[in-house]
């Protein structure tokens, strides 16, 4: 099993993490991704593959003033 932000994601095994982050509707271009607690790089999203037992965040940058 798949945990993103601490939510069970059954349906993402198997995916990249580009995939992951196009179906989930994020702007990969305002987030940051850390799998298994090591900071992926932006470059690397379409190379990395969510297995089962990941544990995956996604920080979502806000901006504000």
């Amino acid at each position: 099993m798949v945990v993103i932000n601490g939510e069970n994601a059954e349906n993402a095994s198997g995916l990249t993490l580009a995939q992951y982050i196009k179906n989930a509707g994020y702007n990969a271009e305002r987030i940051v991704v850390e799998k298994n607690l090591e900071i992926i790089c932006r470059a690397d999203y379409d190379k990395t593959v969510i297995s089962d037992g990941d544990s995956i965040e996604i920080l979502n940058f806000v901006g504000g003033g």
